[in-house]
């Protein structure tokens, strides 16, 4: 019944079993090889992630009768006596429970005399921040210069309530938090070891939920062990970390790219039923729109991630535009999530508003297109999505190839134009059937229509636009769909004698902003006011309605 935990039996017993801390194994092994050890060590760094473990096989190392390969050897009287804990010149110190400086002193009196076993006295103070000040002042001088025999090494979380006198007397090392990919790996291999099957997807979670700590990573490993009855399944850490698996969120985030509110609040609804955590989900969503936005910019940045699948799946459906403006709206939901009538209220809002705040380009759902009565073909449809005006019903009935629109496209071609200012405008109308968005909407509207029929579509754009080819893919793929057949985007750069969409947008706002100062200009009250009161109208304060 002497049964002893993962996190105690699988403890590294040298520099070569440690996890995730080569830079600081590489710096000590670097010393032992040169005899060039200081006599003051300090090891910083969140819970679980090695410190005290470290600082026990350095003390073995530095007494250890016989190195392999500057490593301890685990076999000698030194290295065995350490592992079972009756090494007498291994002084281990707790300073949570040891605060007062006549603890310290008593401590530090025998500091004079010799070794009994090995050819060092080393004293590893835990939680070393935790002595009273009256402590570290007792501790500094012999601090700063210890007897020949003697080593210190200290062990902390937070290094900050230290004194600074104390800092520059040790040689510090900073140990770094556990990737969940490395927790992942060190609990595959002691699964393995120990012959107890682990589902992967199992063992991502409890990887994650670690939280950078190896220690705490084992602690729920041998939770999951005894909550899965000597087995260890995703659905069982699931109901134990009360979690929700990365398979919601996936479809949460679909639905949230087709603008499907319906799908999102069923998912929701399905979520409440296993009692979440709201505050964790929303987290799981930031950090996974997290992954795919790096995966959009720097491709490489996400290879050692669980989810990659998932993430390169969700990379294509939002542009990084969306992604980002996702991202800010889930961290402010996050933040004021507790002020929220209730958790899930809260969350369902969060997902509101992304749905609300999307890009003029995506709808929210389908937009109807509606064809008035008295246009004669369909490249001169005006795209109204405001308004809702119905289609006259003998239009429809003389023209039922205009049901769907796209369609009506298909069996009419559009004819090459003659005149560039009609087809510039035929290319308005068309981008906004298009329904396209981010950087394939800003290219359609950077272009001049020159011709487009069911073979080829040829767009004049200016040699110094820069485009990219997912634009060009998107606004292929969106001209296909509206043609209905396999054409071809051909671009012709060269600078065109007809203003863009873009440019016309631009002129439109000049337009617009320079009546508004002159009517402001010319307004009698502002004039009187000029007049009179010596008043005057402060620059770039003027905004058009």
């Amino acid at each position: 019944m002497n049964y002893q935990v993962l996190a105690r039996k699988w403890r590294p017993h040298n520099f070569t079993e440690v996890v995730g801390q080569e830079h600081v194994v590489k710096s000590l092994m670097n010393a032992l090889q040169h005899d060039r050890l200081h006599h003051a060590y300090l090891f910083t760094g969140t819970r679980g992630v090695g410190k005290t473990t470290i600082a026990r096989i350095l003390a073995k190392a530095i007494n250890c009768e016989n190195l392999q390969d500057f490593n301890p050897c685990g076999n000698c009287s030194v290295c065995q006596a350490l592992d079972e804990g009756r090494f007498m010149d291994l002084i281990e110190v707790d300073a949570a429970s040891r605060t007062k400086v006549e603890d310290t002193r008593d401590l530090l009196d025998n500091a004079q005399y010799a070794p009994n076993q090995g050819r060092y006295k080393v004293y590893l103070i835990d939680e070393v921040h935790m002595l009273s000040g009256h402590s570290f002042n007792a501790l500094l001088k012999t601090l700063e210069e210890p007897p020949a025999h003697v080593k210190f090494l200290l062990a902390t979380t937070d290094p900050h309530k230290i004194p600074v006198t104390v800092l520059s007397r040790c040689l510090q090392f900073n140990l770094k938090r556990l990737m969940p990919s490395q927790i992942f790996k060190q609990m595959e291999f002691i699964l393995q070891q120990e012959n107890i099957e682990a589902e992967a997807g199992a063992l991502k979670l409890l990887s994650r939920a670690a939280d950078g700590s190896m220690r705490d990573g084992l602690s729920l490993l041998d939770q999951a062990i005894v909550y899965g009855n000597g087995k260890v399944n995703t659905e069982d850490v699931n109901a134990m970390l009360g979690t929700v698996a990365q398979q919601p969120i996936e479809d949460i985030l679909t639905a949230l790219a087709t603008g499907d509110g319906a799908a999102i609040l069923d998912k929701i609804n399905e979520i409440s039923n296993l009692s979440p955590d709201f505050s964790d989900v929303l987290q799981q969503l930031l950090q996974v729109l997290h992954r795919t936005a790096l995966l959009q910019q720097i491709p490489g940045a996400i290879d050692h991630d669980f989810d990659v699948q998932m993430i390169s799946s969700l990379a294509g459906k939002f542009s990084p535009e969306d992604l980002q403006l996702y991202y800010q709206i889930g961290l402010v939901g996050q933040r004021d999530l507790d002020l929220a009538p209730d958790p899930r209220s809260g969350f369902e809002m969060v997902m509101l508003r992304m749905l609300t705040f999307r890009p003029a380009g995506i709808p929210v759902s389908p937009i109807k297109i509606h064809v008035p009565a008295t246009i004669a073909t369909p490249t001169q449809v005006a795209v109204n999505q405001s308004t809702k005006v119905q289609p006259d019903k003998t239009v429809l009935n003389q023209q039922e190839s205009l049901k769907p629109l796209i369609v009506a496209v298909k069996e009419q071609p559009k004819p090459k134009a003659s005149n560039p200012q009609s087809s510039e405008n035929n290319w308005t109308a068309i981008i906004a059937v298009l329904q396209i968005s981010g950087r394939t909407l800003e290219l359609a509207n950077n272009c001049v229509l020159e011709s487009l029929d069911n073979q080829a579509c040829t767009l004049i754009v200016d040699p110094a636009y820069f485009r990219t080819s997912r634009s060009e893919e998107g606004l292929l793929t969106a001209l296909q769909t509206y043609q209905r057949s396999s054409l071809k985007l051909i671009f012709k750069d060269q600078k065109s004698v007809i203003d863009t969409p873009a440019t016309q947008l631009v002129k439109q706002r000049e337009d617009q902003q320079q009546a508004a100062v002159d009517a402001i200009n010319s307004d009698e009250n502002v004039l009187t006011l000029k007049e009179h009161l010596g008043a005057r109208i402060m620059p770039g304060t003027i905004e058009p309605l």
